[in-house]
């Protein structure tokens, strides 16, 4: 039996259905497939309800059966028909939409949890020689705008060093106060301060008394009253402008005295105007520095006072010019400075330029320039360097007529940085720090014994060469190492007195867990001349050399919370008993224990 022959009758709920010899020839291959493939019926009864349904199945073809068809079939013109070509086109109108984009968020970024900052600590710290560290710092917020605030310091110690035959006891206490306001177009805050600085002129020399006996040396050592006390009250301000040509001014009065009635006020003033011409900003510093004082007694006349005052007047305008790689800053300063009680009045005139040229980028950056100022010299600046002064002192500003400087920055890599430079300093009556000379004579000031220093100026010659390392190991660990190598020449003097040729400072911090730190820094400090006689036995004098040292310091901290950490803290680990003044040794290896405590209101 051929295809065209074939004839399928499917019986359905008693209906049947024949196909025709046309469909036949066009499904009738497809059909044998399908039924072959997807039907296998055979007589099958099925009970539903209380009726049967019989399905009959005649015939079962097979593939094997069917015979390949040898002709292609013709295809009607109506399938065949050409496609058209479409032309789409887009007729567009705008449609208003209340559709608003989200914000775009980072994913998969853990944000790390920041540390909430308290407003206000304080620390508690005790040591060995009787040393007591205390500080407390308050704030206050009033409003939005207005906040008040307090420090206190406290840093003390009960003597006790070796070789010191007087006393050697210091108290150091200060309080400030604070009212600011933080507006919208200004901020401004004004601060009281009160200190006062007790100390003692221990340092007597190694050869004291070595032609007394022992018991009139020790009656004399006896009678001198080592005491000096500073007292410092000031009040300062400051005034920034957020839209104005008057950027920001500040200005600071001083009064200084101790209790040999020596008296010193200070004033000082600066503000700062800042505009544009033609693109580029012009900054001008306007000066106001004022010193008046006087000392009761002269050290080689004790009748004689001492009387000084100086009125400093500048002005200091510059701007900066970008340039591709370059940035020049471009200025100079001018000064009239008035000598009160001589009536001697000059003007100076001072350079203020430098600029820095990108030779790789932020890798390598170099840098020169030349600067000058003149800079006012107080009573109570020196005493903050040196607090064993005698209280005889000539006071004058020095003028600092040029720095010449060039020098290498950037980053080694990018966590490592340097700087290297190299710079010649022109200083014209320079102030220097130097021993008094002394007699052993019991009539004496009590700081007229070998143990105080007084001022000498005189024209000084820098040569300096500085370098510096700073790296960041990781965010736990941190390092620091800087130098000055320098070398000296003076007009009058022999020597630049106490003025080390060389000078390194070096600092390691490292965060060890979250609960523990640790830090150290070690200073170099080399030989400084000196110089000093006993005016009834001079024989030959000459400089005398303070030799170098160095100072190894290190701390462990703990945090036990976010409030409260303790620490242990240990200076001159080497117990070098070093002399940073010449008779004036100091306290050898020291310990301090203590604890800082944070909190709000």
């Amino acid at each position: 039996m051929t295809i065209k022959d074939f004839k399928i009758r499917t019986v359905l709920n008693k209906k049947t259905i024949f196909m025709t010899d046309k469909v036949t020839k066009k499904v009738g291959f497809g059909l044998v497939l399908m039924l072959v493939c997807q039907f296998s019926f055979a007589q099958d009864k099925k009970q539903i309800a209380t009726e049967t349904v019989n399905v009959v199945k005649p015939y079962t073809p097979k593939i094997s059966d069917a015979s390949k068809v040898k002709e292609i079939a013709d295809l009607d013109d109506e399938i065949t028909t050409k496609k058209e070509t479409v032309k789409y086109s887009i007729f567009s109108f705008p449609v208003a939409s209340t559709f608003t984009p989200s914000k775009g968020k980072a994913e998969g970024v853990e944000k790390e949890k920041q540390a909430y900052l308290y407003k206000n600590y304080a620390t508690l710290g005790v040591g060995n020689y009787g040393t007591l560290v205390g500080e407390l710092f308050v704030n206050y917020d009033l409003n939005n705008t207005d906040y008040v605030g307090g420090m206190f310091r406290h840093h003390s110690s009960q003597g006790g060093i070796q070789e010191v035959e007087l006393d050697d006891k210091f108290y150091d206490t200060s309080l400030n106060l604070m009212y600011g306001s933080n507006q919208k177009e200004v901020s401004w805050n004004i601060d009281l301060g009160v200190k006062n600085q007790i100390v003692n002129w221990y340092g007597i020399p190694t050869d004291f008394g070595s032609v007394l006996s022992p018991q009139d040396r020790r009656s004399l050592l006896n009678e001198i009253d080592t005491r000096q006390s500073y007292s410092t009250f000031s009040l300062a301000g400051k005034v920034e402008f957020n839209e104005s040509i008057l950027k920001n001014m500040s200005a600071k009065f001083s009064r200084f005295t101790d209790i040999y009635n020596s008296a010193e006020n200070r004033f000082y003033a600066k503000p700062t105007v800042e505009f544009d011409v033609m693109d580029s900003a012009v900054k001008t510093d306007l000066i106001v520095d004022y010193v008046q004082g006087s000392f009761e007694k002269n050290y080689l006349n004790m009748i004689q006072p001492l009387k000084y005052g100086f009125t400093n007047l500048g002005v200091s305008p510059s701007f900066v010019m970008l340039k591709e790689d370059w940035t020049l800053n471009i200025g100079a300063a001018v000064f009239y400075s008035m000598d009160i009680e001589n009536n001697n009045n000059r003007l100076l005139i001072y350079p203020k330029f430098n600029a820095s040229y990108k030779v790789v980028g932020d890798l390598m950056i170099f840098y020169a320039g030349a600067e000058g100022d003149l800079r006012q010299n107080s009573y109570q600046d020196f005493v903050d360097v040196n607090p064993f002064l005698s209280p005889t002192l000539m006071i004058a500003p020095t003028d600092q007529q040029y720095d010449v400087f060039a020098g290498l920055k950037g980053k080694l890599t990018n966590t490592v940085s340097y700087n290297i430079k190299g710079s010649y300093l022109n200083e014209r009556n320079k102030a220097l720090f130097k021993s008094n000379d002394y007699t052993e004579n019991s009539s004496n000031e009590n700081y007229a014994f070998g143990n105080s220093f007084q001022v000498v100026y005189d024209n000084v010659r820098t040569l300096n060469l500085y370098g510096e390392v700073k790296a960041d190991f990781s965010e736990n660990v941190t390092f620091g190492i800087n130098g000055s190598f320098r070398s000296f020449t003076t007009d009058f003097e022999s020597e630049a007195w106490n003025l080390p040729a060389v000078r390194i400072n070096s600092s390691l911090d490292f965060k060890i867990t979250e609960k523990w730190f640790a830090g150290a820094n070690v200073f170099y400090v080399g030989e400084r001349k000196e110089f000093q006689v006993n005016t009834a036995f001079v024989n030959n004098a000459a400089p005398i050399v303070l030799k170098s040292f160095f100072d190894v310091n290190a701390n462990v901290g703990y945090n036990y919370s976010d409030r409260l950490t303790a620490f242990i803290r240990a200076n001159n680990i080497t117990n070098n008993g070093y002399q940073q003044w010449l008779n004036f040794p100091v306290q050898r290896f020291q310990i301090l224990l203590g604890a800082n405590y944070k909190f709000d209101f």
